[in-house]
């Protein structure tokens, strides 16, 4: 199985280069975020013609938004609410080897200090509920893997300068604390850094702000696949598809892929 994460920035805007990366990967499975269509507008007809008939998806106009499309049948489609919010944020889905959720971590505004920025505050909470819900709903033998675009960027080559990013969100301590949290709720495999040495710049996210993102190189690695330790060994392959941020009219984001044995 090929299974990829994205966040396309909009579904209906770039259909036409996720189409392609579909094919020029031959995914069998890919979570989008950030789709900002709801539901009634979901290009959906596109991927049934494309060979992907499996599709579940929760959207809303102008923001949020996450997908499952898949030419492999799952179970289960299933839409959470986070921290009291219906705002679109997170999915699962049930295949014959493991439960997949797809998951769009708010990004928390510009402030990292929630007295002030009610954002952070949201962002910091809902990584708070979801450690929390994978701790007390599952084991560590369960097979689960949990992908998307979490809006943080734990390591220290996970960022263009650590030391200037420090009071930057996305990266700041807490973040970095709460999200590690996180991944000890089931000891979950950070699945490119089982690839790539945590010691190496590894990056999934370029600013728009940036006029050569390439030259620059200021970017930082927001989008994450994680397994449960029972899929570990079942790691095959993975890549970032660094070349889709130079498509035309890109996301800022790019695709990560993992292919399992």
């Amino acid at each position: 199985m090929r299974l990829a994460t994205w966040n396309i920035n909009s579904v209906r805007l770039r259909i036409g280069i996720v189409l392609d990366v579909l094919r020029e990967h031959n995914l069998d499975v890919l979570c989008l975020q950030e789709t900002k269509t709801p539901d009634e507008h979901f290009p959906a007809q596109d991927f049934i013609d494309a060979g992907y008939e499996h599709l579940h998806f929760n959207g809303m106009k102008g923001y949020n938004g996450v997908a499952i499309i898949s030419r492999i049948p799952f179970e289960n489609p299933t839409v959470y609410s986070r921290v009291a919010l219906e705002d679109c944020r997170h999915i699962s889905v049930q295949f014959p080897k493991f439960e997949l959720h797809n998951l769009y971590i708010p990004a928390g505004g510009d402030e990292p200090d929630r007295s002030i920025n009610d954002k952070f505050g949201h962002k910091l909470d809902f990584v708070d509920e979801i450690s929390d819900l994978f701790a007390k709903s599952y084991t560590t033998d369960d097979k689960l893997v949990i992908v998307g675009d979490f809006n943080i960027a734990p390591l220290e080559h996970d960022v263009w300068s650590h030391k200037q990013l420090l009071k930057v969100v996305s990266h700041t301590p807490i973040e970095v604390e709460k999200i590690t949290a996180m991944q000890n709720s089931l000891n979950w495999v950070d699945v490119s850094r089982q690839f790539i040495p945590e010691d190496e710049k590894c990056y999934t996210w370029w600013s728009y702000r940036n006029r050569d993102w390439k030259k620059s190189n200021r970017g930082r690695r927001l989008d994450h696949i994680w397994v449960t330790p029972p899929l570990k060994d079942d790691l095959k392959n993975h890549e970032i598809v660094t070349h889709a941020r130079d498509f035309v009219k890109p996301s800022d984001h790019v695709p990560v892929i993992v292919e399992f044995k």
